[in-house]
């Protein structure tokens, strides 16, 4: 169906071309499901969007062959081309919140692109895009085409660009990374959705991710990119059973491995420095970086002999709902209802549930970002709870929190520098500015990060080197404690191995105690001593890593854990 020759892509820029695609080619075929990897970068996006010709022409220049039917979509006019788009090929985006208007209904979206394909008036539209909703088997239907993006949820935000993908029945369906940062458990559903649409309606589909784990449940062929470059290309089953170029075996063994106790996790730039020697493979790299199981029974017993550096006795965080009569509230969100825990020093208590479960709402209530209802936060025999606000800010010098989305927790208009340097200024930490900078620079060496950042802004970095700078303004206070809450979800799984490591590194050096936040269990396994499943605001199942992904007790900690791709 769909032929790519000697695809080139190459960017205008102040200083010349850049080459993001430098000559790709690749066969679809009827019905087919071809799986796209690689890293951020690496050419997946800019291959796609040059198939739907969505690049801007004054700044992009594509060359090659791009034959749909071999018809040469590259020699079309826009109106041409614009009639292909939506009829034959179509495609679901990568970030539906930025996809989608947050000033138009999900419905309007939806009927705008049925009423200009296919010429029909707005009920017989409306009607489409209901059956649509149905069939991308979104709750209430007729709800969901009167809501706000913002009204919905992440998984439910993605269905409906499926549907607005699907309205105008493409032979072609590009799915440009739809599960990225999305719960275990949506995505599976996700996956699910696109192989029964795929198999009802006889598309071919180009399924574009950085998780070799998510393309092995939908692929038959994978095509992995590196640096512009395809680099491997095979069957899915051959590509995971038998990986040939080293940056595939790198992709694959960066993956969180439930089979191993890791050190620290494999990353890409392992296998890429020995491609010469034939015989790296992902089982003797993991096999140097594993633990003994001896080191791990002495590590935790080492732990849970001491005394726990915070305890946590019924906290509740109920948000009020509804109103009632004179202003009265009728009802609460119980966010976090009833939990109970220790932390012990320099302990990783990992805590895992899907989105709305009250995981992240559980960490801000500790640091009182979130005020609770009731219940006891212990820090050190320190009542949190009971401080003032001027107590409560001298506290936070020990208890830091990692955000979820770096960017948004960065202010976009200070430098790195400065917004480093802040946290040391609020809190009088050294004598001068001088010395403040000497510190930040100090910690940027520590996150890996070059001292020439210093006097950058954070929209010339990239995701995970936001998520360093965003580690290292959490330790410059020298903290005991760090709450991580989601810190490596949208990162690739190279880039999250890398940050993965620098947080267990850190630990050791500084003798840090963490809780690590999750809707991932694959990283959570990997990353703790101690596992609490949380879910509807409750505590529902806690144990050893080992114990919860083996041995689950709980029917929902079953469903998460069956829905980790690949397992």
């Amino acid at each position: 169906m769909l032929q790519v020759k000697d695809l080139k892509v190459r960017f205008k820029t102040r200083d010349g071309f850049v080459e993001a695609v430098k000559g790709s080619s690749f066969t679809l075929k009827k019905g087919e499901t071809v799986g796209i990897v690689g890293e951020s970068g690496s050419g997946k996006s800019v291959t796609s969007l040059a198939i739907m010709r969505l690049h801007d022409p004054t700044a992009t220049v594509i060359e090659g062959q791009l034959l749909l039917n071999d018809t040469d979509i590259l020699k079309l006019d826009e109106d041409e081309m614009r009639h292909i788009r939506g009829n034959q090929i179509a495609m679901i985006f990568q970030e539906p919140m930025t996809s989608l208007n947050p000033v138009l209904t999900c419905g309007h979206q939806v009927t705008e692109a049925i009423r200009l394909h296919l010429g029909v008036n707005s009920e017989e539209a409306k009607e489409r895009a209901i059956q649509l909703f149905n069939e991308v088997q979104l709750p209430r239907p007729e709800v969901m085409f009167n809501s706000y993006p913002h009204q919905i949820s992440g998984g439910q935000k993605q269905r409906i660009m499926i549907a607005m993908a699907l309205s105008c029945d493409p032979e072609i369906l590009i799915a440009d990374e739809p599960t990225t940062a999305l719960d275990v458990t949506v995505q599976k559903t996700i996956i699910e959705l696109l192989q029964r649409l795929k198999a009802e309606r006889n598309m071919s589909l180009i399924f574009i991710s950085h998780d070799l784990g998510v393309v092995s449940e939908i692929a038959d062929r994978v095509i992995v990119m590196y640096k512009g470059d395809i680099v491997e290309e095979a069957a899915t089953k051959t590509i995971f059973s038998n990986p040939k170029h080293p940056y595939t075996k790198g992709l694959l063994a960066c993956r969180p491995s439930p089979e191993y106790h890791l050190k620290r996790l494999p990353v890409v730039a392992d296998f890429l420095d020995s491609s010469g020697k034939n015989g790296t493979s992902i089982e003797k790299i993991r096999e140097q970086y594993a633990y003994k199981p001896e080191e791990i029974s002495q590590h935790r017993k080492k732990l849970y002999e001491q005394k726990p550096i915070l305890k946590i006795n019924d906290l509740c965080t109920w948000f009020p709902v509804g109103g009632g009569l004179f202003g009265k509230k009728k009802d609460y969100v119980k966010a976090v209802n009833k939990v109970s825990f220790d932390v012990y020093p320099g302990e990783t208590l990992g805590l895992v549930g899907e989105s709305g479960c009250g995981k992240s709402t559980l960490g801000r209530s500790i640091l009182r970002l979130v005020e609770p209802t009731s219940g006891n936060v212990n820090f050190e025999n320190t009542d949190l709870r009971k401080l003032g606000k001027h107590d409560m800010r001298n506290m936070r010098r020990d208890i830091q929190i990692i955000f979820q989305d770096p960017y948004s927790s960065l202010n976009p208009r200070l430098t790195v520098g400065d917004s480093l340097m802040e946290p040391l200024q609020v809190h009088q930490l050294y004598e001068n500015n001088t010395k403040r900078k000497k510190r930040v620079l100090e910690l940027l060496e520590r996150v890996n990060l070059p001292v020439e950042y210093f006097n950058r802004y954070p929209h010339e970095f990239s995701g995970g080197q936001r998520q360093r700078i965003v580690i290292a303004r959490a330790l410059a206070l020298h903290p005991k404690f760090i709450i991580c809450d989601e810190s490596v979800s949208a990162l690739d799984v190279s880039v999250q191995a890398q940050v993965l490591n620098l947080i267990r590194e850190l630990q050791q050096e500084f003798n840090l105690t963490y809780i690590f936040i999750s809707h991932d269990l694959s990283v959570i396994k990997h990353i703790s001593d101690r596992v609490m499943v949380m879910n509807k605001g409750e505590i529902v199942e806690s144990g050893g890593p080992d114990e919860i992904y083996y041995h689950p007790q709980n029917e929902y900690t079953k469903r998460l854990i069956d829905s980790i791709p690949g397992k």
